[in-house]
């Protein structure tokens, strides 16, 4: 066992300790009532990196929720990481279908069950308390930055313009990201790629109150009705998505990359297990796999209008609401994307209701080389822990700010996740294997040493 992971060992314990004390801040972004608890967790991570051993730390404002920075810096002739992760967390609704108080983490079966055990605090956390370890040790090899924003969840609206505005202060020569997953928990791997987004909210109106069911249903038009009718007709048989222009800018991957993207390990039949369905379903012509990482999508992640309370009451609703997310591939743009829908939207409404579209918060898709010294380094890294080599895939998931970063600081990214697909992130009972969070731990600071290696040659 070598001194840091000697190290590691030790402090098993108290590591995860310190986890719940983030974990049980309730920092949900998109709701302006746990805006004190955003400045909580701020103030948690700035702690945690001062007491880590960070040579200087700081909070920075911005128009949203602060961002956190850090940074220990050994030998300027050596290359620099800088580490990203968020602290804001997803919504607990509905609450109902917790097995436990989603902000009290509990260990059950070798799992971490809370909001963010697994997204982002979790995996986050894994990276101060490797810094930690090396510094503890006198093992860092090189620099060492931390960025910890707030915003992910809901766009990182505040996060491209203070680096535009830090490009100094977060010169670096790779990112380090842990907000990704792999194959399997017994397939590590190295995501490649993350889809876009473009989140919209729609909202039809019809008459200019609630009406009586009986005395005006049959004679005017019923917003959830029409509203249904126009989501319905969003895809086609052969489940592609109907906005015109949609497909216009869509990289199509070779048939030499999809047999690559083929080797990482699926079974259909165990993921249909697992998520208790009885058939998979998505665009024609193309396997799950590349449903989730090479090709867009458009899906409704909510849809309400009228009663919905306990008991009846029979009413036309004035309004009809939905929220949409369309998750992209590299060339398609957030902003054209959100106009091509809104349009495309409000040409679908007959003209007995009326239509607002709103965008919210949207991101480019992000491709990294697997040739690069980050790649190779996280390649090495990975293979030490698990004692395999791990597989390249594209995520179907997005975190925006990832090409924002490579726009505004020139600087690419590795995302080295430990999630899995049953961490059941943004959902109900989220957990996290310890496992993967003390495998993390241990990983990170393989990649520390390998990417400085990897850079000096």
């Amino acid at each position: 066992m070598s001194i840091i992971d000697d190290y590691i060992k030790k402090n098993e314990g108290r590591f995860l300790d310190e986890l719940f004390e983030l974990i049980r801040i309730p920092s949900i972004s998109s709701q302006t009532e746990h805006k004190p608890d955003m400045r909580r967790a701020a103030e948690y991570w700035k702690k945690t990196l001062d007491t880590a051993g960070a040579d200087k730390t700081e909070i920075f404002e911005t128009e949203g929720n602060p961002i956190v920075y850090g940074e220990k810096s050994i030998n300027p002739a050596l290359p620099t990481v800088l580490v990203y992760a968020h602290y804001d967390v997803m919504p607990v609704d509905p609450v109902e279908l917790w097995n436990s108080a989603p902000f009290e983490p509990e260990v059950r079966d070798g799992k971490i069950y809370a909001r963010g055990a697994d997204d982002d605090k979790g995996q986050g956390f894994m990276h101060a308390k490797a810094f930690e370890s090396m510094v503890a040790t006198n093992t860092l090899p090189c620099n060492v930055k931390f960025m910890i924003e707030g915003e992910e969840e809901i766009g990182s609206g505040s996060l491209k313009t203070w680096c535009a505005k830090n490009k100094e202060l977060l010169k670096s020569d790779i990112i380090l990201v842990s907000d990704t997953s792999m194959v399997a928990r017994d397939v590590p791997s190295v995501t490649t790629g993350l889809r876009g987004l473009s989140y919209i909210e729609v909202e039809v109106t019809g008459p200019s109150r609630d009406l009586h069911s009986g005395i005006f249903g049959g004679a005017v038009a019923n917003p959830i009705n029409i509203l249904c009718r126009m989501i319905a007709s969003l895809h086609d048989e052969n489940r592609r998505v109907t906005v015109k222009g949609f497909y216009d800018d869509v990289e199509e991957v070779s048939n030499e990359d999809r047999r690559e993207l083929a080797k990482a390990p699926f079974s259909v039949e165990n993921y249909k297990q697992s998520l208790n369905i009885n058939s998979v379903w998505g665009e024609i012509g193309y396997t799950t796999p590349e449903r989730t990482g090479i090709r867009p999508t458009l899906d409704i992640n909510g849809i309400w209008g009228g009663y919905t309370g306990e008991g009846a009451k029979t009413v036309i609703p004035s309004k009809a609401y939905a929220k949409i997310s369309m998750r992209l591939v590299p060339n398609q743009d957030s902003a054209k994307i959100a106009e091509l829908f809104k349009a495309h939207f409000e040409s679908l409404a007959p003209d007995c209701v009326t239509v607002a579209v709103t965008p919210h918060h949207g991101g480019q898709a992000y491709v990294s080389p697997s040739d690069s010294a980050g790649y190779r380094a996280a390649h090495r890294a990975l293979t030490e822990t698990f004692g395999t080599s791990p597989v390249p895939v594209r995520s179907g998931g997005s975190i925006p700010v990832i090409a924002t970063f490579e726009q505004e600081l020139g600087v690419k990214s590795v995302l080295l996740g430990f999630g899995l697909e049953s961490d059941a992130i943004h959902s109900p009972n989220e957990n996290y294997p310890l496992s993967n969070f003390y495998a993390g731990i241990k990983t990170i600071p393989l990649f520390y040493r390998y990417f400085t290696e990897e850079y000096t040659q």
